[in-house]
């Protein structure tokens, strides 16, 4: 099979073009989005060009420190989103959620690349960095909706909770049936995928693969594979963010300390 055409440049400012649709939709009906759908597409393009000349060359390199440096920045960056995005303490949850993406992540990855698909070199860039980047863009998507649902979920029902923690339940006990509703609601949107993948829709990294090359037979494994670990990484990850964060997000009476969450 050959691999992927290429997209000249003057093609990439046609596909920009068609960006005028949604734009001339959202201006006539008010919506308001035009400004941050402008800045919303600029900041991809810039920083997708970014990523694409620096991997060109971390690719050629493929040096093990760089590839593993490379991952730990990722996760730094998709620690201060998820923390940021969900509105709580970045001084209380930038380390739990840290620690809690980079061992979900990290051993998910090297299960990955040393199990399912046995490479020599576990740390190689191609599979390193592109996986790695799967896991932690859904990961993080997964750890905003858990842990804010999961915090919000126990301020806005402090009776409930208060109530089993008079009833003689532990804190965890009490704290279960909020685990419980935070941790569906970050695995529902993945469930829902998985469930129509196939049917409703072709998935990226399958597509991808098909049109540079690769047999649907081994796209098809590929992606099987990747949705299994992602759905993996996304428990893993947010059970352990809320391990991490519930010591010191409550005081010693088991009440929610209201620092949590940011101000304004």
């Amino acid at each position: 099979m050959n691999t992927a055409v290429n997209i000249p440049l003057s093609a990439m400012a046609l596909c920009y073009l068609l960006l005028l649709i949604p734009l001339g939709i959202a201006w006539y009906f008010r919506i308001g989005i035009v400004q941050r759908l402008l800045v919303a597409v600029l900041r991809m393009t810039g920083q997708l060009a970014a990523v694409g000349v620096a991997l060109i060359y971390v690719f050629r390199w493929d040096n093990t420190w760089i590839n593993i440096g490379w991952v730990v920045a990722a996760v730094g960056f998709a620690t201060f989103s998820a923390v940021n995005n969900s509105e709580l303490n970045y001084r209380k949850f930038l380390a739990p959620v840290f620690i809690a993406l980079f061992l979900s992540s990290g051993s998910i990855l090297l299960f990955f690349n040393g199990i399912l698909l046995s490479l020599g070199n576990i740390f190689t860039a191609q599979y390193l960095i592109i996986i790695s980047g799967m896991l932690l863009g859904n990961a993080l998507k997964g750890i905003i909706i858990g842990i804010a649902d999961f915090y919000k979920a126990i301020r806005n029902s402090r009776g409930r909770y208060l109530y089993h923690l008079a009833a003689g339940a532990g804190q965890m006990e009490a704290l279960a049936p909020f685990f419980r509703d935070g941790l569906k609601a970050s695995l529902n949107p993945s469930i829902a995928s998985m469930a129509t993948m196939g049917v409703v829709f072709l998935p990226g990294m399958m597509t991808g693969q098909i049109i540079s090359g690769s047999s649907p037979d081994t796209a098809i494994r590929y992606q099987i594979a990747i949705m299994v670990t992602i759905f993996v990484c996304i428990t893993l990850s947010v059970t352990l963010t809320i391990l991490f964060s519930v010591r010191q997000s409550f005081d010693k009476f088991g009440n929610l300390r209201e620092e949590v969450f940011r101000e304004g």
